[in-house]
């Protein structure tokens, strides 16, 4: 069984429907708990296994809670910290409450879940963590010091814990994904320039060297991997889904 956190939209939705689709009973977890539920539905009706819980990551009872009573009832092989929030700004512009925000989710949140989980992995054998990183978190891209310094921690954190967990056979791996063409993107195109979204879609598609934004889907196929048996030999890594982001500019 794989728990999706973050998994009502984007690329948390596309996670969780590529593993169902190769039979793993899915449990998808989001704050909002209708977009966790349409997920579900998209997997459901394809005759796939998955239910819909809401939970706050960033509220480490609540992750004990929900935890607990997936644990009393099944186990838990894989899982997949996808819950994270953007934000653009400088260190100048971002403010306390903003990079206090930014902190909760995308830092304490997989705090929270990897520490729920990691006691129930080591009993049962061992398991998968795969947390959603960033290019942010190793490039200095402007306007992002927050979702930057938190994607940074992200990597750190996954390191940590390979090192730590490998003589419990608890493999940890991250993806750090390039820009992806989500609903998020479309929403800050629309509030961020309106009636320039085509023209500017164009623009940040083409900021990567491969020419286009990759696709939720393309994401999930290199999460199904990194959870498989196949990867069975890597853990300690951070997979650049960048479209040659990262060596392939200039």
């Amino acid at each position: 069984m794989a728990v999706v956190t973050g998994g009502g939209s984007g690329i948390g939705r596309a996670i969780a429907r590529k593993f169902a689709d190769h039979g793993a009973a899915i449990r998808v977890v989001d704050v909002n708990l209708e977009d966790a539920e349409a997920t579900c539905q998209q997997i459901t009706s394809t005759g796939g296994n998955a239910s819909a819980h809401r939970c706050d990551v960033t509220d480490q009872q609540q992750v004990k809670a929900f935890f607990q009573q997936i644990f009393e009832r099944e186990r838990l092989s894989i899982l997949v910290n996808n819950a994270g929030v953007s934000h653009i700004g400088t260190v100048e512009s971002t403010t306390e409450e903003d990079f206090d925000r930014v902190v909760r989710v995308n830092v304490k949140g997989l705090y929270h879940c990897m520490q729920a989980c990691v006691g129930h992995m080591k009993a049962k054998g061992g398991g998968v963590i795969l947390n959603m990183a960033s290019i942010a978190g190793s490039a200095g891209l402007p306007d992002r010091f927050a979702y930057s310094m938190s994607k940074g921690a992200v990597i750190a954190m996954t390191y940590s814990v390979a090192r730590d967990y490998l003589s419990d056979n608890i493999r940890c791996n991250c993806i750090s994904p390039a820009r992806v063409h989500t609903p998020f993107v479309d929403g800050y195109l629309r509030k961020t320039y309106p009636g320039r979204e085509p023209e500017m879609f164009e623009k940040l598609s083409k900021a990567q060297p491969i020419g286009r934004m990759a696709e939720p889907d393309e994401v999930a196929s290199l999460a199904l991997f990194l959870c498989s048996d196949e990867a069975a030999f890597i853990t300690g890594s951070d997979y650049p889904l960048d479209g040659g982001f990262f060596n392939l500019r200039g």
